[in-house]
């Protein structure tokens, strides 16, 4: 690289591993040598399902009209990232978590989130919640959703992995909030959940990059800027 000083080529350096390796949709597990998948934290799944809720729940605390042809334009580039899912969950007192599970599983219901739209839970909050619920419903059943409000949500899921859920709610650019909590953040940003899994090795089949130019134009028609910290690095790098 020549006369290139140090800190460029550093700088250089860390946007070629984003586009070669971070932004890839592939499974990243599969690209991993086998070393380094043994090194891999125990007990995750081998798929992670995210459920983007960015055009719902996402959308409906911001005080800025979106005009009906923005939203299509958005779900439809949301479509083209590889997301499998797009939808929205809702949140009931944690009290009530176990015994509205159980309801509604033995209505039929075949998914049920699980979701601290307050942003307050830590990753032993979660451990007790979801050992409590799982002595209700399969573990294949459940599904959880975490806002950002204290910066746990993604320590949060980490510890959802462990105990066996696969099925995570997110929303590009951090979108979102909660209408009955002052100051509640948005949802756990897609793009920053996508990191951790794919720094994990855990295989989602959603493409970073894609999914970062999703929230880019979202948050120019909201006019805001983003909450994912991997988007504001990444653009602004």
């Amino acid at each position: 690289m020549g006369n290139v000083p140090s800190a460029v080529k550093h700088c250089l350096s860390y946007q070629q591993l984003l586009r070669e390796h971070l932004w890839i949709g592939d499974s990243v597990a599969g690209a991993l040598d086998p070393a380094q998948e043994t090194s891999q934290l125990s007990g995750l799944p081998e798929f992670v399902k995210i459920v983007e809720v960015g055009p719902r729940d996402g959308l409906q605390n911001e005080k800025v009209i979106v005009p009906t042809d923005i939203k299509i334009e958005f779900i439809n580039r949301l479509s083209q990232t590889g997301l499998s899912v797009i939808e929205v969950t809702s949140f009931v007192s944690s009290r009530w978590v176990p015994q509205v599970s159980k309801r509604l599983y033995s209505m039929g219901c075949y998914e049920i989130s699980l979701g601290d739209t307050i942003g307050v839970g830590t990753p032993g909050s979660m451990k007790r919640m979801l050992e409590s619920v799982m002595k209700e419903i399969p573990l294949g059943a459940l599904a959880v959703h975490c806002h950002d409000t204290y910066g746990q949500a993604l320590a949060n899921i980490l510890t959802a992995l462990q105990m066996g859920i696969n099925v995570v709610d997110s929303a590009v650019s951090g979108l979102g909030g909660c209408p009955y909590a002052k100051g509640a953040s948005g949802n756990v940003a897609t793009e920053d959940l996508i990191y951790m899994l794919n720094g994990l090795g855990l295989n989602t089949g959603v493409n970073l990059y894609k999914v970062m130019e999703a929230g880019d134009f979202i948050c120019k028609a909201v006019n805001k800027t983003t909450n994912s910290k991997v988007a504001q690095a990444s653009f602004h790098a």
